[in-house]
């Protein structure tokens, strides 16, 4: 056979249709040619059998029956007796036990064959004669006796009712579900049961659930489709409303059809085994399958039956396709942060400039350095400003901009400027920071600054205001502390309409003014008061060294220590 491969879901079903309505044809016509013709016999002279048929069940049951005649013809429940063996399934013959208001209280079994319905249940033809809940103790419990009872009360049939039936043996609780089928007829109840799934049954649904497989079958001849649970579950339907072939097709995913159209011919066409992986539109969700197809073939060589195996790899491909997302995020992420570097590196070039031939004029020798928190990033809101004024004032200030990255480095570059531009007015130093606390508190972003700015007059005099920065250290004949400042205000942008003061501090020549950030003195799990303590006693124990020696120390020490914050650092000795 060589079936064409269709390239949509409506040609590919008519296909699949003709195959095997083609194939039910051949099969019938080969019926019709080998079926023999029918006897006729001549009306006078009836064939007659030479077989004749016993008027009674001439074999011995395995326990006695208790039908009183031993399977006297002349009783009709003597045939039921006698056909129990042949049911593969628990099965006996109960007679109700009626109280005096004529209510069922019990049956007695009358007739059973040898059937375990489970291997600690004995088999009901070894407990002929005993009453029922004498041999099924956990009945009345379950239900059982009184679902029995309605049977006969009703006259309407048991059609697989689903007992949890529990019974202690030997000093140990047992437990099963029965599926349960009865009917009556002349006051006698014919019951049979069988639990609903085997142990086999079981593990094969486990291992089909954490294989993520399912199996099915489908009967070209008779039309009659099986799925296995597992199937079912993959493709999200009833066990007992499984999907013709046909069907199926409607399901594909349209750039699919093609790779199915060929996988699908080629099992009708009776090669195996055949592999492809499919993928299927199920409840909204693409799914993708493994498929491994098996054609049952008949004596003829065609195949009567299509045998499918179903592996879903839907999780897995959900995995690779988050995979694939999270490497490609990581990589758009990464060459952002490298174009955040190089943006941030040059801001930073141009905010932080080297230090002018006019303060050195002036008697001021400075230097300074920054540290970021990681060595490849050059990222901060850290910063500082030192720089001679129009009236001969030099402007000293540090700053730290909550936050890390461009939107950072942006707030960093605004205040820094709005303080140069203030600083041109001539006002003093907590007049400034008081309008520049204004500005950060007027930003829509919300986010806080810690800063110290001032100037040094003519007469070496530092003017200076606070707003949550960590106050300067002054290195003088050896021993370093830390300024106090007559007001220390709270961060930028967390008060509106504060006032900040101005403080005063004396220098003389050959002391040494160090700014730095907090991410100098901060440890996570100490007291900053701790870490001022600690950086003033190194700032002491730099003494006669010049301020770019002294920053360098300072700055080889930070990193040995770990630092897990930007830092900045702004050393002035005086001449």
């Amino acid at each position: 056979m060589n079936l064409p491969l269709p390239d949509d879901v409506t040609e590919l079903k008519e296909v699949i249709g003709r195959e095997i309505s083609a194939l039910r044809a051949d099969v019938r016509r080969k019926t019709a040619v080998s079926r023999p013709a029918p006897m006729t016999t001549d009306r006078a002279s009836p064939v007659q059998s030479t077989a004749t048929l016993p008027r009674r069940h001439d074999g011995a049951l395995s326990s006695p029956c208790l039908c009183g005649t031993d399977g006297d013809a002349r009783d009709p429940w003597s045939c039921v007796c006698a056909a129990l063996p042949a049911i593969p399934v628990s099965a006996a013959l109960l007679t109700p036990l009626r109280d005096d208001n004529g209510d069922v209280v019990d049956f007695v079994i009358r007739a059973g064959n040898q059937i375990r319905s489970v291997e600690w249940l004995e088999a009901p033809g070894h407990q002929v004669g005993q009453r029922f809940m004498e041999a099924r103790p956990g009945a009345a419990a379950s239900g059982l006796l009184g679902a029995l009872a309605d049977v006969l009360t009703t006259g309407r049939p048991m059609d697989g009712l689903v007992v949890d039936y529990t019974e202690e043996r030997l000093g140990r609780l047992h437990r099963a579900q029965l599926l349960y089928y009865a009917a009556s007829c002349g006051g006698e109840l014919v019951a049979t049961w069988r639990p609903i799934r085997s142990q086999a049954e079981m593990l094969t649904v486990d291992a089909q659930h954490l294989a993520s497989m399912g199996w099915g079958h489908w009967d070209l001849l008779s039309g009659k489709v099986t799925w296995s649970e597992g199937l079912s579950r993959i493709f999200r339907t009833e066990l007992n409303m499984p999907w013709s072939l046909q069907e199926l097709c409607d399901a594909l995913e349209p750039a699919d059809t093609t790779a199915f159209a060929e996988f699908i011919t080629a099992v009708l066409a009776g090669e195996e085994p055949a592999w492809t992986r499919i993928r299927f539109l199920v409840l909204g969700e693409v799914r993708t399958l493994d498929l491994l197809g098996r054609p049952v073939a008949g004596t003829d060589g065609r195949p009567w039956a299509v045998h499918l195996i179903a592996r879903d790899l839907t999780p897995q491909m959900r995995s690779r396709r988050r995979l694939v997302e999270t490497e490609r995020e990581t990589e758009r992420l990464r060459q952002q942060a490298e174009a955040e570097r190089h943006v941030a590196a040059s801001l930073r070039e141009a905010l932080l400039p080297t230090h002018s031939q006019e303060l050195a004029a002036k008697g001021l020798t400075v230097a300074a350095a920054y540290l970021a928190s990681e060595p490849d990033s050059a990222v901060g809101g850290d910063w500082y400003k030192c720089r001679l004024l129009p009236d001969g004032r030099v402007l000293v200030a540090m700053g730290d901009a909550c936050g890390h990255g461009l939107d950072a480095v942006a707030r960093m570059a605004q205040q820094r400027h709005a303080l140069a531009g203030l600083a041109q007015t001539g006002a003093s130093a907590g007049e400034i920071m008081t309008w520049l606390n204004e500005l950060v508190c007027s930003d829509p972003s919300g986010e806080t600054a810690t800063v110290i700015a001032g100037h040094i007059d003519d007469d070496r005099v530092l003017h200076w205001a606070d707003a949550g920065h960590p106050a300067p250290v002054l290195r003088r004949e050896g021993r370093a502390f830390a300024l106090t400042a007559e007001q220390r205000g709270p961060l930028l942008g967390a008060l509106a309409g504060y006032a900040y003061e101005t403080s005063a501090f004396q220098l003389l020549r050959g002391d040494l003014l160090v700014l730095y950030t907090d991410g100098m003195v901060e440890r996570r799990g100490e007291d900053i008061s701790q870490g001022i303590e600690r950086f003033a006693a190194a700032v002491g124990a730099a003494a006669g060294l010049t301020p770019q020696q002294t920053i360098d120390r300072l700055v080889a020490d930070h990193i040995r220590s770990g630092h897990e914050d930007d830092a900045c650092l702004l050393a002035i000795r005086f001449d």
